[in-house]
Formats: structure tokens, C-alpha cells, sequence
């Protein structure tokens, strides 16, 4: 071959960029369908079975099985994979090239989207499940959350001139997230209520996902067709030549600064990211305060006085004189920093010192935050970002509970033990304020007067609504899932995974309320709101689900119209009123079930409803003041005034932390759902279960105890357990779900019981076993509070066996707890022939009273020792069942009440109440020895000093 002939300069040789996508699609393909034809060709019956059928009821792979860990189509999948990085990397770079020309940031984040998804896509092809499940499952849903943000901006930046390459996009896009539904819906099916044949539906759609995600990025052949690689020599090297570097370093500095001068600011970024943190900070402490105060009437059963520091929000009053008002918004960031003794309370040892420092956090926090809202009123832009912020900080304080399973790292009820993260988020507090607020604010001293129009009273009322909604309802994603929910089999949203839904609906939201705040001043938006609140309060299920998210949105739609239209009043009067009436919001929702410890509380005896009513027309009345103050004439029109240029790129980087937060969401979701592959300790047709009043997950200090009732419950080696005064998701409790971290760290089915607007303290259910079927049950409570249960079949080895989960009504009701006998009494006869087996809260003493309408002919109940005289509260009945041990064991700090436990044998007929020595009981019966003597960490067996064996 001749020798190169080329200048330097000149081209070497060139080709079309549509065959890189040639190329990309053909490997792509080739390595998913090799995997299938060799899978199917050499193992069919392998691939297609899974935990719970194999062929025939399952009889199409999923894909996951096809590329897992069986040679050779395993290898197949990787070499072809492999090869397809090489197209990958390249079509990544030519489509940023093609369209950063138009600056922005856009494109750069895009190919930082599409470097990452490449460099996942290899972390789960090379990591496999049975390697490493975690990381595989973590690579796993890392692609597929960012495959979310390159979808979209692919289709926002491709070329408006290719109308095919767009259409395609859009078809393939739609169809991709549209599968996620019935992917999602044949998973569950599969996975929770083991359905026959729904993993191979799953199967199909997971292919098609599969086959639509390449079909996207295949687009770009229409694209690329415009476009020419060549190979330049610019150095002479075909000819053994070299240019100086100075020429060379000259040219590469001009393309870096074509390349990087448009667009994206770190700095600007880093501005939002602070902002943010700031709102997750107020939140926290602010969701903090009442929890902390919950602690003080909890042990005294009735108010303590410690109540009264609830009012610490009203501290904007001092704003009402001019020199405090001045001295605060000239110096926010000092403001903002005192606000931190909230963080810094986890410090302190003494409940009641602890709950100080919480309301000196909530004082100068709101205080600062409404100094901060006004000083920016005249800016705008500054305003819709300081607006953001808040609200994003609501959602990162939920997607922080959702990723700690309903507890905030960073509460004062959080520390090292128990899984707290305190001296981290401290450090970032910190770190965030001084970011923040780095310049003095200059225009709080600017005098502005008040609307002619608008009310600070209706303006106060707007925000009261926004400020009990966003803390009642949505500081939490799990609260309204567990509002609509009513038993097994699941009919509606579980708490995992679908509390990411309620993260996408706030987004939508905050996204209407910034872009289209026309329509989110609208009073047809407020009626969709309302009619979101009308459903999640009157329906269950999905039905009720659905007005949670319409809800959801509307909220954080309002959001910046409230805020915005307020701080044009005064702020003392205005903010300050607005936490007067969120007070007194706050106490009506606490009002509702806490009716018997508190004055005239038969008011709001079990009237959530009108709770909800007045939060919704307080909004209304906010809305109505918006109006009134927004004077310009295209929002009346329904139309929206073009932002400014300054506020379009301010607003850029709070969408881009919400997308961030958004894809945070759904990654947690992904990586909490249950396995649901759950056995019992014991095979040998035992059944371990007890009974535990916890006290609403708070121990004798105010340290969240979730942690260590873990330990205590896995080392009883339970395979059922009944919680009673469960119910945290309340104001007062932290909207928190302490049934959640426990099923999932023990492994086990969890029934949550009447959920939290059903005006009960709360029953729970933990089952290693299948729950087949459950229904709560309200149970007659004419005079004192309402008494909750729970009756669930399970399955335990083949064996349908019936658990009761009962509270009984207090000391102070004998009428309430006489019918409530009667009816549960009731309850547990309706079950004849199958085993049942009641765990509960009864309030008697043995064979007095009540004690004889529950263990009797109606109900057909035994007593598991009715030799045990000292009980008066928790209580084991059982019927058509072994029950072949008994033991009582000692709370130490963690509540007010021991764990009662029972030991039965599944199949065997009942027995008789002979003692037997524990060495003549089979090994598999007794409990752990680890209790006996001195116990550990303040566990043992008392009363009895060991269990009971039976005969």
C-alpha cells in the first residue's frame, strides 16, 4: 500500500454517525436475544422458574433470569453488552455535540445522565444478583432512574426539523413509562400475593421495556444522518509531522471555551442546594416539636403543661416592632443559626431540657424563615426561590423519613443507637446557613405599603391551611397510604413502594405553582384540590389514594401563590395569625381521637372530617386574598406573566433538585420493596407470638426505641406479634410508622390495623406467615375512646390459623368495655374449627368480670395460664391449637408493659394445664435461653422467674 499522501489538515477519512446507532442497536438487540434463544435452548425450565412456580404455571423468562448466572448465555449477554459500551460512549457524545450550540445547561446534564446510565448499565450487566445482590439492585435501579431525566431531555432537545426522530421518541417514551404500570401491577401480583402465572406476564412486559428503551435511543439514526465523522490530521502525523504545541494548546482552549461558556452555575447550584437544606432543617425541627411534647402527656395520661410551648411559632410578633424587625432581617444568617439549638437538643440527656431547646429551635426558625419571606419581597425572583426551598424542603424531610422508614435522621428523638444522623445534618445546617445567607438583606428596611385590596387576616388563614396540610398530610409519603388503607389482601397503595407516587404528585404540584400560577390561583384548582380532600377522607382503596395525590399537588401548587400574596402584609400580624390558627388546627387534629384526656373534647370526638373541612376552606379563604392582591391582568385572564431572565435561570436549578429528589424517591422505593420471602424460626410446625403495648415507639427517655425493640422481638424469636398504642401517624407522634422498620427488619408481613383517621391509639400486626386475609374492626364505644381490632387469617405450613388483635377501652368506661367484650366475644365464636389465637389489651383481672365473657362458651377462648393471677392489662386466649409454652418478659426502658408470649404447635389438639419441668419439652419448643437469670440489656423472664412448659 502507497504510502499517505495527506497535508496536515487534511481529512484521513470520514463516515455517516447514523452507523454508530447501527452499530449500538445491533449489538443492543443481539445481546438480549442470543441470551433468550441459548437460555430457552439449554435450560427453559431453570430460567422460567421462580420462588414460588415453576413450568408449567410459569413459562416465559423474565429477563433477569435469561442474562443471570447460567453459562453460556450469561456470556453471551456480556460480550455482546460489552461491545455495545463502544457505540454507547460514542452516540453519548455526538448528541451533546449536536446540540450544546444552543448553550444551557441542559445538554450538559443530559450527557451526564447518559455517562452514568452507561457506566450503571455495566454496574448490574457485571454484578449480577447472585454476586452481589445489593449492588446489583442498586446499579439496577440507578439505570432505571436515569433513564427518567434522559428520556425527557432527550425529547426536549431533539431537533423540532426531524419530526420522525421526535414522534419516535415521543412513541417509545410514552410506551416506556406507560409499562411501568402493568410491569409494576404483575410484580406486585407475583411478589405479594403470589398469583400463578403473573411473573410471566411480568416477564412480557419487562422484555417490551426492554425492547422500547433501545427503540428510543435508535432515533438518533435520523438524527445522525446530518452529521459526518472524520478522522483530521492536524499534526501531520500520517506524514511523521507535528504542529507546535502553542498552536495546538491555542485551538483546544478555544473549543473548551465554546464548550463550557453558556449556561450551568456551581455556584448558583450550590445557592439552590443550601436552600434547600435550610427548608428540610425548618421541617424537621418543626415536625420535631409536638412529637416531643407528646412525650410529657403520654406519661402523665392527661395534659402536663409542657403543652404550652406548641405556641413557640408565634415568635414572628416581635417582628411588629420596627427595630427587632430590622435588627432580624439585617441579619438572617445569625437569625437562622440560633434556630439550630433544635439539632443541637439531641445533645441533651433530660426530656424535659431537650424539648426546651426543640422550642427555642421552632421559635427563632420560624421566626427567621417569615423575616426571611419578607425581606425578599421585593425581589422576586429571590421570593419564588426562598418559596421553593421551603417547599422542597418539606419534600427532602419526606424523602428522608421514607429512606429511614418514617423516622427523620436529624430529630431530637434520634441519636447514634438508634440510627440518628444528627451530627451530620448539624454539620450541613451549619454549612447551608452560612452559604445561604452570605450577604446582609437590604430590602426588609424598604418600606412597602399593603395592598389596597386583600385582607392579612385571609392571608393569614391561607397559610395557616397550606402550613397544617403540608405538616399533617404530607411530611410523611406513608400518612394518607395508610388513611385508605383497610386490611389484606391489598386493594390499594402500600407504604413500599407506592409512597414514591405521593413524592411525583408533590413535584407536579410545586412545578404548576411555579410555572402556571394563573391556574393554581384558579378556582377550578382549588375545587380539584378540595375534591382530592373529599375523597381521601370519605373512600379507601385506591379511590382514596387518587384524592391524596390530586391533594398532594394542589398543596404545593398553592404553596408560592400563598406565601407570595402574604408576605405583602405586615409580617407580625400576618404570619404570626397564621401560626395562631395553625395551632389551633394542630390541636384539632389531636382533639379528634385524644377527645377523653382533654377539655370538651366530645366536640371533636372522631371528626376528622370537619378537621379537613375547615383546612380546606382556610386555603379557600388564602386564595381568595390572592386574587384580590394579584394585580396583573393576564393571571385573571388565566394566562401567566413571562418570568425574567434571572428568575427563569434562578428557578432552573430548584427543578433540578427536584428531578434530583424525584429520582431519589423512586431509587428508595426500589430498594425497601419487600422481598416477601419470609419463614418462621421454627419449622417444626411451631408458632411463636406475643403480645406488646410499646407506647407509641417512645421509651421512658424520649429516645425513639424502634431499634431496640428489634432486638428484643428477633432474639423472642417471634413469629407473630400483636403492637398495641401503634399508631404514630399523627402530628403529636411524628407521622411515623414503626410497624414498617420492624417488618422489614425482622422479616415479616405487617397489617397496620384501622389506620390513623379512624380515631383509634392503634393495633398492629406482624406475621412471618402469609396474611391470607384481614378486617379491622371498630370495636362499641359509646362513652370512652374508641377500641380497635384486628382479625387475620394465616397461613402458616398449610394451615389457615386465625389471630386477634385487640385494645380494650380504658379503666374509666366499664359500659364501653362490657360491650366490647361482648362483641369480640362474638367475633372470635364466628371462628369454629380453625385454630385461633387471641393477642390483647383487655383491662380485667383473671376470671373476674369481662375476663369471663372473653374466655367462655361464646367465644370458645382458653386462658394460656389461668393459673397467672398477676395480669390485669395483656392477655393470650387461645382455641383449636397446642399452646405448649408460656412466658412473661420484662420490658426494661422501652415502654410501660412487658411482652407476654406464647408457644403453640400447629395441628395438634389443644392439651391439658399440666406443668411440665423444661428439660423434658423438646428442644424445639423452649424459649431462648438468653432471657433466663439476669437477661440482657434489662430483658428477662419474670413474675413466673422462667417460661411454662405444657403438657
Amino acid at each position: 500500500m502507497a504510502p499517505s499522501k495527506y497535508e496536515k489538515g487534511e481529512v484521513v477519512t470520514s463516515f455517516n454517525a447514523k452507523w454508530i446507532t447501527y452499530l449500538h442497536t445491533t449489538f443492543a438487540y443481539a445481546a438480549f436475544v442470543s441470551a433468550l434463544i441459548v437460555g430457552c435452548s439449554l435450560h427453559y425450565k431453570k430460567i422460567v422458574e421462580n420462588e414460588f412456580y415453576g413450568y408449567p404455571q410459569e413459562w416465559f423468562p423474565s429477563v433477569s433470569a435469561t442474562i443471570g448466572d447460567r453459562y453460556p448465555e450469561r456470556s453471551f449477554f456480556m460480550v455482546f453488552i460489552a461491545i455495545t459500551s463502544g457505540p454507547r460512549f460514542a452516540m453519548v457524545a455526538l448528541w451533546y455535540c449536536m446540540t450544546f450550540v444552543r448553550g444551557g445547561a441542559l445538554p450538559k446534564f443530559v450527557a451526564g445522565v447518559g455517562v452514568f446510565r452507561t457506566l450503571s448499565c455495566g454496574g448490574w450487566t457485571y454484578v449480577t444478583s447472585t454476586d452481589d445482590h445489593h449492588w446489583h439492585d442498586i446499579f439496577m435501579v440507578s439505570y432505571l432512574v436515569a433513564t427518567i431525566p434522559w428520556t425527557v431531555g432527550c425529547i426536549a432537545l431533539s431537533p423540532r426539523g426531524n419530526a420522525k426522530s421526535l414522534k419516535g421518541r415521543k412513541i417509545f417514551g410514552s410506551a416506556f413509562f406507560l409499562l411501568i404500570i402493568p410491569l409494576t401491577y404483575y410484580f406486585l401480583q407475583h411478589k405479594v400475593h403470589h398469583v400463578s402465572g403473573a411473573y410471566t406476564k411480568y416477564a412480557f412486559f419487562e422484555w417490551i421495556v426492554v425492547l422500547t428503551d433501545v427503540a428510543f435511543d435508535a432515533m438518533t439514526i435520523y438524527d445522525f444522518e446530518g452529521l459526518e465523522v472524520t478522522i483530521r490530521d492536524v499534526r501531520g502525523v500520517t506524514r511523521g509531522q507535528t504542529v507546535s504545541d502553542a498552536v495546538l494548546e491555542k485551538e483546544m482552549n478555544r473549543d473548551v471555551a465554546e464548550i463550557f461558556a453558556p449556561g450551568f452555575s456551581w455556584a448558583a447550584s450550590i445557592d439552590a442546594a443550601a436552600d434547600v437544606y435550610n427548608g428540610f432543617v425548618f421541617w424537621s425541627m418543626l415536625t420535631s416539636l409536638a412529637l416531643s411534647t407528646w412525650y410529657f402527656p403520654l406519661w402523665h395520661m392527661g395534659l402536663s403543661g409542657y403543652e404550652a410551648i406548641i405556641l413557640a411559632s408565634l415568635s414572628p410578633i416581635v417582628l411588629g416592632i420596627a427595630p427587632v424587625r430590622s435588627l432580624v432581617t439585617q441579619n438572617l444568617r445569625a437569625t437562622h443559626l440560633l434556630s439550630l439549638s433544635g439539632l443541637v437538643a439531641f445533645t441533651i440527656l433530660r426530656p424535659d431540657l431537650r424539648l426546651f431547646a426543640v422550642g427555642a429551635g421552632v421559635s427563632f426558625s420560624c421566626l427567621a424563615w417569615t423575616a426571611t419571606f419578607y425581606a425578599e419581597r421585593a425581589q422576586p425572583h429571590r421570593l419564588e426561590a426562598r418559596i421553593s426551598a421551603f417547599a422542597l424542603g418539606l419534600m427532602a424531610s419526606s424523602i428522608a423519613k421514607f429512606a429511614f422508614q418514617t423516622n427523620n435522621p436529624i430529630w431530637p428523638i434520634m441519636h447514634g443507637p438508634n440510627g440518628g444522623w444528627n451530627k451530620t445534618g448539624l454539620v450541613f445546617a451549619i454549612l447551608a446557613i452560612l452559604r445561604s445567607f452570605r450577604h446582609s438583606s437590604t430590602a426588609g428596611s424598604a418600606s412597602t405599603a399593603p395592598p389596597k385590596k386583600g385582607s392579612s387576616v385571609l392571608a393569614a388563614l391561607g397559610l395557616a391551611g397550606l402550613f397544617i396540610s403540608m405538616h399533617w398530610l404530607f411530611s410523611d409519603s406513608s400518612t394518607l397510604i395508610l388513611w385508605v388503607w383497610e386490611g389484606w389482601p391489598a386493594r390499594g397503595p402500600l407504604a413500599v413502594p407506592h409512597g414514591a407516587y405521593t413524592f411525583l404528585a408533590m413535584g407536579l404540584g410545586l412545578l404548576i405553582g411555579l410555572y402556571y400560577p394563573g391556574f393554581a390561583r384558579s378556582w377550578t384548582f382549588y375545587g380539584i384540590g378540595a375534591t382530592g380532600a373529599a375523597l381521601v377522607t370519605s373512600f379507601s382503596h385506591w379511590t382514596g389514594y387518587y384524592g391524596a395525590l390530586a391533594l398532594g399537588a394542589y398543596i404545593m401548587a398553592a404553596a408560592p401563590i400563598l406565601i407570595s400574596s402574604a408576605v405583602k402584609f405586615p409580617p407580625a400580624r400576618t404570619f404570626t395569625l397564621a401560626f395562631l390558627f395553625y395551632n389551633i388546627l394542630l390541636l384539632a387534629t389531636i382533639w379528634t381521637v385524644a377527645y377523653a384526656f382533654v377539655p370538651f373534647g366530645w366536640t371533636l370526638r372522631e371528626r376528622t372530617h370537619w378537621v379537613v373541612t375547615a383546612v380546606v376552606l382556610c386555603l379557600g379563604a388564602g386564595i381568595f386574598n390572592a386574587q384580590a392582591v394579584e394585580t396583573t391582568t393576564s393571571s385573571t385572564k388565566g394566562k401567566n406573566a413571562r418570568p425574567s431572565p434571572v428568575a427563569r435561570k434562578s428557578r432552573t436549578y430548584y427543578v433540578y433538585i427536584l428531578l434530583a429528589l424525584q429520582i431519589l424517591g423512586i431509587s428508595i422505593a426500589y430498594l425497601r420493596f419487600p422481598s416477601y420471602d419470609y419463614a418462621p424460626k421454627h419449622p417444626e410446625k411451631t408458632l411463636t407470638a406475643g403480645i406488646w403495648t410499646i407506647h407509641f415507639s417512645l421509651d421512658n427517655d424520649m429516645w425513639s426505641s424502634e431499634h431496640r425493640m428489634r432486638d428484643v422481638l428477633k432474639e423472642l424469636e417471634l413469629d407473630v406479634i400483636g403492637l398495641l398504642e401503634s399508631d404514630n401517624q399523627r402530628i403529636i407522634m411524628g407521622n411515623r410508622d414503626s410497624t414498617q422498620f420492624l417488618a422489614e427488619e425482622l422479616g415479616m408481613y405487617v397489617d397496620f390495623g384501622p389506620g390513623p383517621n379512624k380515631h383509634t391509639w392503634g393495633a398492629a400486626l406482624l406475621s412471618k406467615f402469609p396474611i391470607v386475609n384481614s378486617t379491622h374492626h371498630l370495636l362499641p364505644s359509646p362513652v370512652g375512646e374508641l377500641a380497635p381490632a384486628i382479625h387475620a387469617t394465616l397461613d402458616c405450613y398449610g394451615t389457615y390459623v386465625d389471630v386477634f388483635v385487640f385494645h380494650s377501652g380504658q379503666e374509666e368506661d366499664p359500659e364501653d368495655r362490657r360491650l366490647q367484650s361482648e362483641y369480640l366475644a362474638g367475633l372470635m365464636g364466628s371462628v369454629t374449627t380453625r385454630p385461633a389465637i387471641l393477642l390483647s389489651y383487655l383491662v380485667t383481672k383473671p376470671k373476674e368480670g369481662n375476663y369471663n365473657t372473653y374466655v367462655g362458651e361464646k367465644s370458645g377462648m382458653r386462658d394460656i395460664d389461668p393459673s397467672d393471677w398477676d395480669r390485669w392489662c395483656e392477655y393470650i386466649l387461645y382455641k383449636n391449637i397446642r399452646r405448649s409454652g408460656y412466658a412473661r418478659v420484662s420490658r426494661s426502658t422501652i415502654t410501660d408493659t412487658e411482652i407476654q408470649v406464647g408457644r403453640f404447635v400447629v395441628g395438634q389438639p389443644e392439651g391439658s394445664d399440666e406443668i411440665v419441668p423444661e428439660n423434658q419439652v423438646a428442644e424445639g419448643l423452649k424459649f431462648p435461653a438468653l432471657f433466663h437469670g439476669e437477661g440482657v440489656r434489662g430483658h428477662r423472664y419474670h413474675v413466673f422467674d422462667e417460661p411454662r412448659y405444657y403438657a
